[in-house]
């Protein structure tokens, strides 16, 4: 039996990139999927192939009433289990070019998303008798760099928030772990005007001189997701390549 059989899931941004791989990963491992996101054609699209296993609902991840049409769906296809905030957006600005309305509009859609997900699902997971909750973070929610004052800001506290709700949530069988991905290959880290091969440049200095693909962040999400992580909350998942571990320097000596 697969080892989410059963089992019915919400992934926020699950049109394209990350979000569509782990969608891909949750039904491959027999779960049910509710893909939420405001990119209609391509959600519509990846729910069609799917076939049964998936649905696909308009959602704005910053409106309560798009949370809760989003559990109903969920609903309606068996009990749900599982939620993924992965829906997020990047921008790259110093922080006197960042405008007030651009960094409430990052705090909006990667943190209030990522609270008001946690709080909708909430007393569903624990009347269906407890579930996983995975929260996409980033490698900048544990480190940072210039320009991504509003984006990093808001991956600490997507991480900040996983563990109070883990505290709160734990009694209840709920376990909350975040993910942090590093550089992957996908829309946000421009897949559309670079080859794979022109990302893995930028990684030449990382552990793994590669970019990273989709697949293997959804993999850590969907292990997150299923009883083999029971024990596991409150926690950080790094999917990074290496990047957090530091650099290897060409001047100093090596294998």
């Amino acid at each position: 039996m697969a080892r989410l059989s059963g089992k019915v899931a919400i992934v926020t941004g699950g049109s394209r990139g990350m979000g569509e791989a782990t969608v891909r990963g949750l039904v491959a491992d027999g779960a049910s999927v509710v893909i939420g996101d405001v990119l209609d054609e391509p959600g519509e699209a990846l729910a069609a192939e799917l076939g049964d296993a998936a649905s696909f609902v308009h959602m704005d991840v910053t409106r309560k009433a798009d949370w809760q049409k989003a559990v109903e769906a969920a609903q309606a296809m068996g009990p749900l289990h599982i939620l993924v905030n992965n829906a997020a957006i990047v921008m790259q600005k110093t922080i006197l070019d960042t405008s007030e309305d651009e960094f409430m509009n990052i705090v909006r859609i990667n943190q209030l998303g990522v609270f008001l997900g946690m709080q909708s699902v909430f007393e569903t997971l624990r009347d269906n008798g407890g579930g996983s909750i995975i929260n996409v973070s980033s490698i900048d929610g544990l480190q940072s760099k210039n320009s991504l004052t509003a984006y990093s800001g808001t991956k600490w506290a997507v991480r900040g928030m996983t563990k109070a709700a883990a505290l709160e949530m734990g009694k209840y069988k709920i376990r909350v772990n975040s993910v942090h991905p590093g550089g992957i290959f996908t829309s946000m880290h421009g897949k559309e005007f670079m080859s794979q091969d022109d990302a893995d440049k930028f990684y030449q200095h990382h552990a793994l001189p590669r970019v990273g693909l989709p697949e293997e962040v959804a993999a850590v999400t969907v292990f997150l997701a299923g009883d083999e992580a029971s024990y596991s909350t409150g926690s950080e998942f790094i999917a990074d390549g290496g990047w957090n571990a530091g650099m290897v320097e060409d001047a100093l000596p090596q294998l």
